[in-house]
């Protein structure tokens, strides 16, 4: 799904390329994100970033870099490619819970985003100024730091360090042990928002917008292990009937496997049915460039 994600923005990007008579639109945006999710602050915007603890908690922000091609003066198809950095902590939340928890991490995103832009006036015509609000929606992809955590079962150890048969029945007579550790994850996002954009000089245009971003990830703040970020071996001191280990057949793979979602139940935080979301606010500059665009009188 993920992967199909990332084609066809790719796909909507070149076939848009493709028309000809289009006006282009390049440019540069600068803020900062932040996190809603279930470590840290819960307000969708405006979080008043931390700047005491740069060793820690780095520095907000939000970069981008966009083409945007306009059919006409108000519709507009945009291709952004950005970076954040988020910062999430429990001691800065307004709920108690949370402030007395005490938890909180940061987290570094790189992400890619097909939107549709509407304008309510025409600033995408030919003329020296004007100010429109527009609204935007579509599709994007973040690869994200996310949790994992590596399980390892493993036969207990007699004299010689010479593995012990376990008893049928007992999760207790072999061992499970859990290291966990850091990766990258590929998730869906849905980018919408709104903004103003202010053309002048004819070519060149200001804007700010509020951009909000629900993902289909609730381990951006690293609350929860997805199963697919789990790995689990099995030692093969004594083998199975299928030259497996013997920790791998029933029942003491399924014993295994109640170790693990034990593991992933006391690791979680908060609510597992809300996914995270990446919200940005930020200022832009864009240049138009390229022949007049053939919506023009």
């Amino acid at each position: 799904m993920q992967k199909k994600v990332i084609y066809t923005l790719i796909a909507l990007f070149f076939i848009s390329v493709g028309y000809k008579g289009q006006r282009h639109e390049i440019g540069v945006q600068l803020g900062m994100s932040n996190l809603v999710g279930d470590i840290g602050r819960t307000n969708y915007v405006l979080q008043k970033p931390v700047f005491s603890n740069i060793a820690d908690y780095g520095i907000p922000f939000y970069g981008n870099i966009l083409y945007r091609m306009n059919f006409n003066p108000y519709q507009t198809v945009r291709l952004n490619l950005g970076y954040s950095h988020i910062q999430f902590i429990d001691t800065l939340a307004k709920e108690q819970y949370r402030r007395d928890r005490k938890l909180w991490g940061t987290n570094s995103i790189v992400e890619a985003d097909l939107v549709f832009e509407y304008n309510f006036f025409p600033v995408n015509d030919e003329q020296r100024s004007l100010l429109s609000p527009y609204i935007f929606g579509g599709l994007g992809a973040l690869l994200a730091n996310t949790p994992q955590l590596i399980v390892e079962n493993d036969f207990k150890r007699g004299a010689g360090g010479k593995a012990i048969a376990p008893v049928t029945g007992d999760p207790n007579s072999f061992e499970t042990n859990a290291t966990y550790s850091s990766g990258k994850k590929l998730t869906m996002a849905i980018p919408f928002g709104i903004g103003l954009k202010y053309k002048f000089n004819y070519n060149w245009a200001l804007f700010g917008e509020f951009m909000f971003r629900p993902t289909f990830s609730d381990s951006i703040d690293y609350s929860v292990i997805d199963e697919s970020s789990v790995k689990v071996t099995y030692n093969k001191d004594i083998a199975g009937t299928k030259t497996k280990s013997l920790l791998q057949e029933s029942p003491f793979k399924e014993m295994a496997e109640a170790k693990v979602a034990d593991l992933l139940k006391n690791r979680q935080i908060g609510n597992i049915n809300s996914k995270d979301w990446v919200n940005s606010i930020s200022i832009g500059l864009s240049y138009s460039f390229g022949r007049p665009p053939c919506y023009c009188d």
